[in-house]
């Protein structure tokens, strides 16, 4: 089954063609040089990306056993959020900050500093069957594993914190109101790419309607309108820029389609 999804309306920045999309309705593997899309969040699409797939709504599941969560794949987080704080579940807080499906957001272990979805992670569930947190390589913004998220297993307890709700309702406050994708960049070892990128002076940054915010300079943001050409001329720019300066080479965060 197929879909036709506007990314110019469903991604998160707000950019990219109208483009017949492969609904995954079974656990299957996906097709050769196809690519599976979440929430599309952290994504920027170009006017002719790779064929993409994205998981059926039965995939759209939470459901509490003993002391496991199983989330389905395409779960957002504000739906895992909302049952973690009816059910006082500890652990899940850091939701309110990731927007996202579940599927996507262990794809890069997604996070905040010392809050990171893997935190609580028992197994993934792909195609290819159950794999063990303890047999899946990650850190910082990444997890090295291959297959689709079709669902997960997280250890919960009680004691949802409103105090780090609260923490992270802040930390969202000072994000842009504008589109954008997320963090355009990765933060490198011992260093901040919104840090580095104010400091070649690239923080508000305009290249037709697409600019670094003059509020968070690793935010890529769509002033109205932005295209994908504009949006990695500033991409390239800012890491010609650090580099130049700081020999320190930038590794986006936003993931190119």
């Amino acid at each position: 089954m197929n879909k036709i999804i506007d990314f110019s309306t469903f991604s998160s920045i707000k950019i990219g063609p109208c483009v017949e999309v492969l609904v995954i309705d079974k656990i299957a593997p996906l097709p050769p040089s196809y690519i599976i899309i979440g929430g599309s969040n952290n994504l920027l699409v170009s006017p002719n990306p790779p064929p993409l797939a994205i998981l059926d709504k039965s995939f759209d599941f939470i459901k509490k056993e003993q002391n496991v969560l199983h989330v389905g794949g395409s779960t957002p987080s504000g739906k895992i959020l909302c049952f973690a704080k009816k059910n006082n579940l500890a652990g899940f807080e850091l939701m309110q900050k990731l927007p996202g499906t579940i599927g996507g957001m262990l794809k890069m272990n997604a996070g905040l500093k010392e809050w990171e979805v893997f935190n609580n992670l028992i197994a993934i569930r792909t195609e290819n069957g159950w794999i063990e947190k303890k047999d899946i390589p990650h850190g910082y913004r990444y997890a090295d594993f291959k297959g689709i998220v079709f669902e997960a297993t997280f250890t919960c307890k009680d004691g949802f914190n409103e105090t780090l709700l609260a923490m992270f309702k802040r930390l969202r406050e000072n994000q842009p109101n504008f589109p954008s994708a997320g963090s355009c960049f990765k933060n490198p070892p011992n260093n901040f790419a919104g840090k580095l990128i104010q400091e070649v002076g690239l923080k508000g940054k305009r290249i037709g309607n697409m600019a670094f915010s003059d509020q968070h300079a690793n935010f890529l943001i769509n002033l109205g309108g932005g295209t994908f050409e504009e949006a990695i001329e500033l991409i390239n720019l800012a890491k010609e820029e650090v580099f130049n300066r700081f020999q320190v080479r930038l590794e986006e965060e936003i993931i190119v389609l």
